[in-house]
Formats: structure tokens, sequence, C-alpha cells
């Protein structure tokens, strides 16, 4: 009976012992709990006994039961007795996990990773297929190799799994092989229940190309960032409404149309004479609109060769031509999405150019050079030109299907020789902007004023600008005085263009007066300045002012 409990005190099977001489079945304390009847299965055993057979089946009212002869042992023969669903369940599992584990095997080798175990002395007991591609050593080569040995010769390094048979724990690192790919390797130890480390799976991701990529990622970022922060700059830049200065009735109804107009999403043409500030307009349009969000992209069309316009205009994919970037190029119509286009001197635009032009403000759509992909574009068109849009159109040097696609707005800004009542106060702002630049603190005398609104300014404001900065950096003291005047004081206004000799004179008589008008205030003003009677200023003022 000791030889069945001590089955007893290890497993939770059924032992049962019989002496044949004696005829006494002896059970275990589980094989008790079963209750058989002991006359029947006393009938099994000795036939099995009797017969030299290994197993045989018996059955109680309740279940069928398979006796199965392990060993005699003193003097009694050993038998273990179980419940036949118990052991078809038994089985059954066991198949199952053998399925599983050939599974698992299929799973492992078809895994990218490369998979190594090795025991507990950094013996190399298993590799998966894709080891051989990762470090370059057949399976079978390996399989049987210390991990230590394998480390020496440069397969790998560092051995991961022989730093966790060190650490005693998961670690996580770099490891490159012996063709200087970088791997991220894990290893696990596995280990008994005395907690000894009985093997270590390790497991290792080749990231040379993500590596190669990350970097790629991260240079491309960097010029992401610093041209967002360009884009940005440039669109608080444009969200600002532009100066405009000028209190004159022509600026006043400009700006009045611009008010009005600014929000609605239609095409508008500026026309104007080279300098009179028609980009400033089209900014404040746009920082007026629903679209002040958004880009504003300035593109002056006479600036640019004739064969690059159109690569600039509508980008290119890849190798579209000769000299193209590899990288391709994104237009400048595609970088006006969801913003404002802004084609100054449009009459400059090649006529080739103006049939896509039409075809992109009717469709919203653009192709690349080189391409074949429709990119879809949604932005608000203002175009400029310095020229007579209707001339070039006689000319057959401009589309007039175009050009009424341009002027659903159209907005003229006159020139500065029209607009003099504005010199005073263009000139004071120019003048704080140069002494703010320069840090410098000049004054104009008086008698400057005069002399500025007398020019007839064929350039116009950006004339005007230019000549302010020279004279706040040419005056030799605090005031400006008439001595640091450009050259062009001896100009007889309204000369340009007129060679009749009595208009003439009467146009360079209309400038005396109104100057003079501008600067006193008063007949007795002009008289005294311009050395004529009270009586003729004041016939002169209402010919010239009050009509």
């Amino acid at each position: 009976m000791d030889y069945c409990n001590s089955f007893s005190n290890e497993d939770k099977q059924n032992f049962l012992a019989f002496d044949i001489k004696q005829g006494l079945i002896e059970f275990n304390e589980n094989a008790k709990k079963l209750k058989l009847n002991n006359e029947n299965l006393k009938r099994n055993i000795e036939k099995i006994i009797n017969e030299q057979e290994k197993l045989s089946f018996y059955k109680n009212k309740e279940k069928e039961y398979i006796i199965i002869y392990l060993e005699r042992n003193n003097n009694k023969d050993i038998f273990l007795i179980e419940d036949i669903k118990k052991l078809e369940k038994i089985i059954s599992q066991t198949s199952k996990f053998k399925i599983l584990e050939k599974e698992v095997e299929t799973i492992l080798d078809a895994i990218h990773d490369d998979i190594l175990i090795a025991d507990r002395n950094g013996i190399i007991t298993k590799v998966y297929p894709s080891f051989e591609k990762v470090y370059g050593i057949k399976k079978t080569e390996a399989e049987g190799k210390s991990v230590y040995e394998l480390e020496k010769k440069g397969y790998f390094k560092p051995s991961i799994t022989g730093k966790v048979l060190k650490k005693k724990s998961q670690i996580t690192m770099m490891q490159e092989t012996k063709d200087g790919r970088k791997l991220i390797a894990t290893a696990t130890p596995i280990k008994n229940e005395k907690n000894e480390i009985t093997k270590v799976i390790s497991f290792t991701r080749d990231v040379t190309d993500y590596l190669t990529l990350k970097k790629q990622y991260s240079l491309l970022e960097n010029k992401v960032k610093k041209y967002s922060a360009e884009i940005e700059k440039l669109r608080n830049k444009n969200k600002k409404t532009p100066d405009i200065i000028g209190e004159s009735e022509e600026i006043k109804k400009i700006i009045n149309t611009i008010e009005k107009i600014a929000c609605f999403d239609t095409n508008i043409l500026i026309e104007g004479e080279s300098g009179v500030g028609k980009t400033m307009f089209a900014r404040m349009i746009h920082s007026k609109s629903k679209r002040s969000e958004g880009p504003l992209i300035e593109i002056d069309c006479g600036a640019i060769p004739d064969k690059l316009l159109e690569s600039e205009l509508f980008g290119y994919e890849k190798g579209a031509f000769t000299g193209a970037s590899n990288e391709g190029k994104v237009g400048l119509i595609e970088l006006s999405d969801k913003g404002t286009l802004f084609l100054d001197e449009i009459g400059e635009l090649p006529v080739n150019l103006q049939m896509k032009l039409l075809k992109v403000i009717e469709e919203k759509k653009i192709t690349h050079i080189g391409g074949t992909k429709q990119i879809d574009v949604d932005f608000r068109l203002i175009t400029a030109t310095n020229k007579n849009l209707k001339d070039l159109i006689n000319k057959k040097r401009f589309r007039e299907d175009l050009y009424y696609r341009l002027n659903i707005i159209y907005i003229e800004i006159p020139s500065l020789r029209e607009r003099k009542k504005d010199i005073k106060e263009l000139s004071n702002y120019f003048l704080q902007k140069y002494n703010k630049k320069y840090n410098l603190n000049k004054r104009f005398d008086e008698d400057v004023y005069y002399y500025l609104k007398k020019y007839r300014w064929p350039g116009n404001i950006r004339e005007l600008s230019n000549i302010i900065e020279r004279m706040v950096l040419v005056s030799s003291s605090e005031e400006i005085c008439i001595d640091s005047l450009p050259n062009f004081r001896a100009q007889s206004p309204k000369q340009e263009n007129c060679n009749d000799l009595k208009k003439a004179l009467e146009n360079y008589e209309e400038d005396l007066i109104k100057l003079a008008y501008e600067k006193y205030k008063s007949t007795v003003g002009v008289a005294k300045e311009l050395s004529i009677s009270q009586a003729t200023a004041s016939r002169k003022i209402k010919k010239y002012i009050e009509e």
C-alpha cells in the first residue's frame, strides 16, 4: 500500500495494487473515491494477469473505465484506472497541443523578424530561416554554436543573449551586423520554478532603411518648418491692412470701392502707371477679404523670363524637362490655394500662357508640366497692369476673352501728379520710414513741400520714396532744405508731351497758382509769392481752383 500512497502524494491519478495470492485489491486515496465494485473489478484484473494483457475495460452503472497494467512491485501488480471520457479529453488536448505547436513553428518560420533560441550556456539551439538572411550565416552553421563565438566573428555585436544571461532580465538594444546593417534586438529569459534561466529567446527587426528614412524625414521636416515659418511670416504680413496714404478724393473713392467689393470672391483688374502702388491696393483687398487667413501669392509676370514663367506658375513633375529638379516643384498658382493670387504686369503674360490661365480661371484646376493628374485650386484672382489692355487686344497681344474674365471689377489708380494733395502726407510718411530705418531724426523745411508738389513725378510714388530716402541720407543738417532736392526744380510743370507753347505756359501757370494757394491759402499769400497783384491772384485762383 505504500507504493500506492507514494503515487497519491505526487499525482492525482487513480492507482490500485492487486495481491494475486491473497486476492486483495488496495486503492490509493484518489482511487478510493471512485467507489468501484470490488468483485467485478477483481475479475477484470485477474483476466489481465492471466492472459498477460496490458489493459482491460471495466464498466459500472455510471461510467466506463480503462484499466492499464503498469508493473509488478513487491509481489503486487500495480494498475492505473481512469475514466475513459476523461482520458479521451486528455488525448484530445495532447493532439491539439501538437497541432498548435506545429502551427506556432509555421508562424515563426513565416515571420520576417529573425528569432534565435539559446540555452543557459548561450549555445544556439534553434534559429528560424530569416536568421540566415539577416546575419549572413546558414541555419545549420549557427545551431550548436555559442553566441559568444558568433559575436567574436562579428556576425552581430553585441550579443544580446550574452547580456541577458548576465543581467538575467529582458533587454532591448541596437545591434549591428557584419555588413553594417542596424537592428533593434529584444531578448527575453525563460526561467524555471527555481528562477533559473533555462533558455533565452531573442528576435530582431532590421531598421537600417527606417533610420535612413528617419534621417531624410528629419531633413524634410526641418525644411517644412523653415518654409512654414516663412509662409506664416508672409501671411501675418498680408493680414495687416497696408498703409494707403492719402486724403485726396481719388484715393478715398478707391478705398470706398475696395471696402465694398473685398468680401466678394470676384476677379479684379487694377490699372495704373508704374509706381502708383497697385501692389499695395491688391494687398489691401486681400487683407479685407474672407481669404485673409490664406496666402497671398504675388507674381510679377514681367520679371520672370518667358521660358521659366510656365513652370513657376503651374509647377512640374520630376524630370519634366532638362534641368528640372529631381523632386519636381509646386507651382505658384497651387500655392495660392485658399488664398489670393496676384498677377502683376498681366499685360506681359505670353499669349501661349494666356489660354492656360483662362482655363485655370474657368475650371479652377491645374496640371503640372509633365504630369497628367489634375489638381483642384481655390483662389481669388487679382491682376494689375500699367499697359492699356484694350490696345494690346487690338494688336493681338492679349486675348479678349481673358480680358473680360479679368475685368469683372475694374480699379484705376491715379498717378501721383493727379493727386498732388497727397504729396505732403506721403512725403512725411516716407520721411518717418527712413528716419526709423537709419536711426535719424530729419525734418523738412516747408519750402521742400512746394517743390515736391511742383514736380511731375513720372515715376510716381516709387520715385517719391526713392528721392525722400536720398534726401534723408545726403542732407547735412537735421532740417532738409531745398538744397537737398535733386535737379528737377527747374523742370517746367506739365512740360511732358506738350508741343503747344501757349498750352505749356498755361499749364505752368496753373501749377504755380495751385502750389502757391496750397501753401498760403489766401489771395494775398499767392500774390506775394508770385509777385502779382491781389486782383490777378484772385482771378487766377477762380480760374484754376474754384471752377
